[in-house]
């Protein structure tokens, strides 16, 4: 079903805003900024397609607990890049469960300005490739 989907989806909205919070300690970049404002946008489009479809979103967590502790910089951009591609793979999962039109272009344009922003990271970090070839698909 969509809405649990984009319940699923939220979630990772929220985990991000929360991560950007966290990170802003240890990075002075405007990347920060863009990409805290852009999951705080996504989150509140994503909560008004809830209450429009009947739903009542899924609050915040108090805190969220990154794959690695953050204590630098290096740290800090890993767990972006871990939040950008649990956003993916939680959008990915939006555009598999529904066939609404209006739905899947936000899923999509969600999926790719996060696959973007994770590249963005990865490169900052220097890890190559900085760019994957499926975006939102768990490697394995």
């Amino acid at each position: 079903m969509s809405v649990e989907a984009v319940q699923t989806a939220l979630g990772t909205e929220h985990a991000a805003v929360w991560t950007y919070g966290l990170v802003s300690a240890f990075l002075d970049n405007p990347a920060v900024t863009e990409g805290a404002n852009a999951h705080r946008a996504r989150r509140d489009t994503t909560e008004r397609w809830l209450k429009d479809h009947g739903a009542t979103p899924n609050p915040p967590a108090a805190a969220y607990l990154p794959p690695a502790p953050v204590s630098n910089g290096a740290s800090a951009i890993a767990a972006l890049v871990a939040v950008e591609q649990d956003t993916c793979a939680a959008w990915r999962g939006v555009l598999e469960r529904t066939d609404d039109t209006a739905l899947r272009t936000s899923a999509l344009d969600a999926l790719t300005t996060a696959a973007v922003r994770a590249t963005r990271w990865r490169k900052a970090a220097g890890t190559t490739p900085a760019s994957i070839t499926m975006p939102g698909v768990a490697s394995g």
